[in-house]
């Protein structure tokens, strides 16, 4: 275990840095463009795992282990926020036969 410890230290943290920066960009896109539901979900999910990912990274660069517990916690809301969403697309679904956001907003007129 302590070797990989150490080989997580010896990349630069820039590079976590932009790899998760660009996981979180691709997340952005996919939720401001897509008008599917559940390609919406993923995109938020991308870009909380892309954050758990960075949070991890500084807490092994700083060899603290209160960064591994909080994304613990976030990965238990994350699926928490996907069981409570999926639950509402499926009711969605079965009252419109459609999960496109356009006519899900058009439900509230």
């Amino acid at each position: 275990m302590n070797e990989v410890i150490q080989g997580l230290k010896l990349m630069p943290i820039d590079y976590y840095i932009a790899f998760c920066s660009i996981l979180f960009v691709i997340g952005v896109i996919g939720v401001l463009i897509k008008r599917n539901a559940l390609v919406i979900f993923m995109s938020v999910e991308l870009m909380l795992n892309s954050i758990n990912l960075l949070i991890a990274a500084f807490s092994v660069y700083w060899n603290s282990a209160s960064g591994q517990i909080l994304v613990i916690f976030v990965m238990v809301v994350a699926a928490a926020e996907v069981a409570v969403g999926l639950s509402i697309l499926v009711v969605t679904y079965q009252n419109t036969q459609s999960i496109d956001m356009n006519l899900l907003k058009r439900l509230k007129e």
